[in-house]
Order: C-alpha cells, then sequence, then structure tokens
C-alpha cells in the first residue's frame, strides 16, 4: 500500500467512522460542483468532509453546524468543488436513488405529478424479470400508485406511456429539485438555478 491509499484510508477511518457531536438541525446534504463551478451531485456531509480532507475539494460554503473527531473540528460544507486534475477522483454523476429522483425532477414519469421523496420509488422501465439493468439508462421516478400499477410489466404492457427516456446525466439539475420535499439549502442558491417557487 503506498502513502497515498494510506492518506486515503485513515481519512475513511477520522471522518467516517469516529465522528462525534454533530448538530442535530444540520442539513445532511452537500452540492458538489464541478471545477468548472456546474452542480455535479448531491453527497452525505460525510463523503464531503472526507474528500475535503483528502485534498480532493475545496469549501466554498459552510453550514452553521460543526463536526468534531478526536483530533480536529470543522464546519460542515454545504457546497464544495472539484479541484481541477484530481487523479482517481471518479466524473459523472453517482447513481442513487436520490440522484434519480433529482435528474427527474421528483416528477413521476408515468402520470407527471410532482411528490415528496416519502411518496416516490424508482421504477425499473425493463423490469428485471425481463433483463432489465439496475441504472441510469432503465431507472425511472415513479409514484406509488403509477409503480403499483405497472407491476413487473414494461409500460406498453401496462398500457402506461413515459414521458420521458431515462438517459445517464452530465451533472444534477438543480432547478427543478426540491430536495426531497425540503427546500434547497439557502447556501446553495448562488451555485444553482432555483425556480421562483423555491425562491
Amino acid at each position: 500500500m503506498n502513502e497515498r491509499q494510506r492518506r486515503d484510508k485513515k481519512g475513511e477511518r477520522d471522518f467516517h467512522g469516529s465522528l462525534l457531536d454533530c448538530e442535530r438541525s444540520m442539513v445532511d446534504h452537500t452540492l458538489v460542483l464541478s471545477s468548472w463551478m456546474l452542480p455535479q451531485r448531491v453527497v452525505p456531509w460525510e463523503e464531503a468532509i472526507t474528500l475535503w480532507y483528502l485534498g480532493k475539494v475545496d469549501v466554498l460554503e459552510e453550514y452553521d453546524a460543526f463536526v468534531a473527531s478526536p483530533s480536529i473540528v470543522v464546519a460542515v460544507p454545504a457546497v464544495v468543488r472539484l479541484r481541477r486534475h484530481v487523479a482517481g477522483f471518479r466524473r459523472g454523476v453517482k447513481f442513487s436513488r436520490a440522484n434519480v429522483f433529482s435528474r427527474d425532477g421528483y416528477s413521476c414519469q408515468y402520470c407527471g405529478m410532482k411528490k415528496s421523496r416519502a411518496e416516490l420509488s424508482f421504477d425499473h422501465v425493463l423490469p428485471r424479470t425481463h433483463g432489465g439493468r439496475t441504472g441510469w439508462e432503465n431507472i425511472v421516478t415513479a409514484c406509488r400508485p403509477c409503480n403499483l400499477k405497472k407491476r413487473n410489466r414494461t409500460p406498453e404492457q401496462a398500457g402506461m406511456r413515459l414521458l420521458r427516456a431515462p438517459a445517464r446525466p452530465t451533472s444534477l439539475p438543480i432547478e427543478p429539485m426540491s430536495f426531497g420535499g425540503r427546500e434547497i439549502p439557502s447556501e446553495w442558491r448562488g451555485y444553482c438555478l432555483v425556480s421562483p417557487s423555491a425562491a
């Protein structure tokens, strides 16, 4: 194991295994910008702190909340930017349930209704029993009634119309995002477009 790998492992232990005294009122996600200052994805604050510790991001905005490890106390990052020429950092938007909801604007891709995160699920357009994979190109946001109606069928078999074909995003579409039914944190507003209803 080389020095960089040892440092990466140490960072993971310090900020994933030994987090202490985090304020309960804090916002629990961090907005990640590309090196060109474009919204790229949303990550848990623990991951953002680890990226900062490893020198992979610069912190642009902080929440009014702090987290302590045995050796350091830091403000929780609200917005971070990827540094240029960071070797080994994965590019692109990470596939996750939250990022699928964000890509689709927290709207069901069958009926078009906008819902809170608790009212949504994700759906395999081509069911897994038909060979469908769990990835950007085969997963869409669906409300629970539409998901129950579709069941283990393709949209054509269920007589349902898919409003938009799923695709891998190149950046996180912040403008329509309601952040799981909550407003976008105020610390993010200078870095992304915000619809009037969320302002």
